[in-house]
């Protein structure tokens, strides 16, 4: 099943802890990394502090509430930032990060 909270490795680790006590948080780090590699997960980094992990793979955004620490998915077509002023790189990555106030935290506010 796949989670949508965007874990990070402590995250991962300490879930999987109660279910497998001898685990090790290099394995976590490992599996990440060959899950990055085999493009089955993606790194989140919305924060300059923080890692994330992402089972969802194709292209869409990231919104993180700075009231409850969220983060959310949303659909947007990535390719339609592309300028001509980048027509002689090479881009490996794209990502947009937006910031700001989930529905939920504005409702309670």
């Amino acid at each position: 099943m796949i989670k949508k909270n965007h874990p990070t490795v402590d995250r991962i680790y300490n879930d999987l802890l109660k279910e497998i006590p001898i685990l090790s948080k290099a394995t976590v780090y490992n599996t990440l990394d060959l899950l990055k590699k085999e493009n089955l997960a993606r790194v989140v980094t919305i924060e300059d502090n923080e890692t994330r992990y992402d089972a969802k793979v194709s292209s869409h955004g990231h919104f993180k509430c700075e009231s409850c620490d969220s983060i959310f998915d949303f659909e947007i077509d990535i390719d339609s930032f592309l300028t001509d002023s980048l027509k002689h790189f090479k881009i490996n990555e794209k990502n947009v990060y937006f910031h700001g106030t989930c529905p939920r935290c504005l409702k309670e506010d």
